[in-house]
């Protein structure tokens, strides 16, 4: 026996059709909004984040002085080169770390905590391995060792340079980043306007919009991808929002791990927020305060033997020495290039063996992604290609916003123009079903909690489009 299939009656279809035009009327000015207020923050975030990635190169040849030397010999035990330096800074300094040269023509960097250095910095003093010569002397950010001229431009893409509350600004951008593509998206697969259409129109001011808006969707559409990564990666980063994730994270156990530094066994390793540096930590770039043991130059050179024994093979590696009698030093590598060497071991200061390791080979998958993630938003995972696609991408998102200010420009309504009910969100919330209405509260009520400069700027939208509403109403 056949079912037989009884039709849609006519009243729910046109609930249904009713509340697809709501949300589609929803998303539209949603979208407006992020373009009109948002959009200058995705601008400024893209462009300096643009400069970041394409400078690497220009800062090597800045500080070539400091970076490279043309000695040519064996290369001076470390333990000389670290002597050299103390020797240059005074017996009271205090080493954080130190970067062996990691290759031929590279120098040495020992790093050291600064009198007025910031969240991250040390003061690194540059040894050529060969000759023992001080090479100079520069301030370096965190575990990226980036000098003063990308420092400056990594705060300029943070925080514009106005500290702890200019980093809601690049926090603004990539919580509605997403959002923006993905309405995007859902914009340009429900209403594609026919190429003939926009063909066909040449002279007028529709035409020269309908030109801009495909230009528009169609970069949008190409940078789809990179738009979700950054903004999940820029998340990642930020205040507010890094440190929801971040809890999570550590509530699901996908924090990356972290070698025990502890010799006596009884304390656990916690592990790494691989974010500290950019969230204003300092802690990974301080030495203890209390009293400690004195160091020994000598150190340095068996510390790194018994590393490099037990597999850490990377060029570039980082020794940081431990103050304190029941704790280990700690050899870790720091190339984030594909493929990833970020291996690390403790090793006890006292009889030089090895007391643990931690392989990026074992991490688990979030912590992989994580570090990758990183790595390729900063253009360091694949080299020069990195910084390439990132630069495209960049320019690519400044002229999506460039062209959504001239759509907008395009179709501005007159000064004195009346508004029209129509032109704001509390229209399409009122066609919206209850049901319709209840899944969509519960949505930006959780985003809004997770995402909380989201949140509020989403109320601030709200207020204004509720006195745009009444005053329509009211004329």
């Amino acid at each position: 026996m056949s079912e037989k299939i009884i039709p849609a009656a006519p009243a729910a279809r046109a609930e249904n059709a009713q509340s697809a035009q709501a949300i589609t009327h929803l998303l539209r000015r949603l979208h407006f909004y992020i373009g009109l207020f948002i959009g200058p923050f995705i601008f400024v975030a893209a462009l300096t984040g643009t400069l970041y990635v394409l400078t690497p190169q220009l800062e090597n040849q800045l500080y070539a002085q400091q970076l490279y030397t043309s000695a040519s010999g064996e290369d001076r035990p470390l333990s000389q080169q670290v002597a050299s330096a103390i020797k240059h800074m005074g017996a009271e300094a205090h080493i954080v770390a130190v970067r062996p040269a990691p290759a031929a023509g590279a120098t040495t960097r020992v790093m050291f905590r600064g009198a007025n250095a910031g969240p991250s910095e040390t003061h690194a003093v540059f040894i050529d391995p060969v000759t023992l010569e001080i090479r100079g002397e520069l301030t370096a950010y965190g575990t990226s060792g980036i000098l003063p001229f990308r420092t400056w431009l990594d705060y300029l893409h943070r925080n514009l340079l106005l500290g702890d509350v200019g980093r809601n600004y690049s926090e603004l951008a990539a919580s509605w980043l997403w959002i923006a593509a993905l309405g995007g998206m859902a914009l340009w697969a429900t209403s594609r306007t026919p190429r003939r259409r926009v063909a066909t129109q040449r002279a007028s001011r529709t035409a020269r919009f309908l030109r801009q808006r495909h230009w528009h969707t169609t970069l949008g559409l190409v940078l789809l991808a990179g738009l979700l990564f950054f903004s999940a990666t820029g998340l990642t980063w930020s205040n507010w929002a890094g440190n929801n994730i971040s809890q999570m994270r550590a509530h699901f156990g996908w924090l990356t791990p972290a070698v025990n530094t502890q010799l006596d066994g009884a304390q656990p390793a916690m592990p790494v927020d691989e974010h500290a540096e950019h969230h204003g930590d300092h802690k990974a770039m301080m030495t203890h305060h209390a009293e400690h043991e004195p160091l020994s130059p000598a150190q340095f050179d068996a510390v790194l033997a018994a590393a490099r024994a037990a597999n850490i093979d990377a060029g570039k590696v980082e020794i940081r020495p431990a103050y304190h009698a029941d704790k280990a030093w700690v050899v870790s590598e720091i190339d984030g290039r594909w493929p990833t060497q970020v291996d690390a071991v403790a090793v006890n200061p006292h009889n030089f063996q090895v007391t643990d390791k931690v392989e990026f080979a074992s991490f688990g998958l979030l912590a992989k992604l994580t570090r990758w993630g990183i790595d390729a938003h900063m253009g360091v995972l694949f080299g020069l290609a990195n910084q390439l696609v990132l630069a495209l991408f960049g320019i690519g998102l400044c002229l999506m916003v460039v062209l959504g200010y001239r759509m907008w420009w395009l179709r501005r309504p007159a000064i004195h123009q009346q508004a029209s009910p129509a032109d704001t969100l509390i229209y399409g919330w009122r066609k919206l079903s209850l049901s319709g209405r209840f899944l969509l509260s519960v949505l930006v009520i959780a985003l809004a909690f997770s995402l909380p400069l989201m949140g509020i700027s989403l109320l601030l939208f709200l207020l204004i489009d509720y006195v745009r509403w009444k005053r329509s109403l009211n004329a």
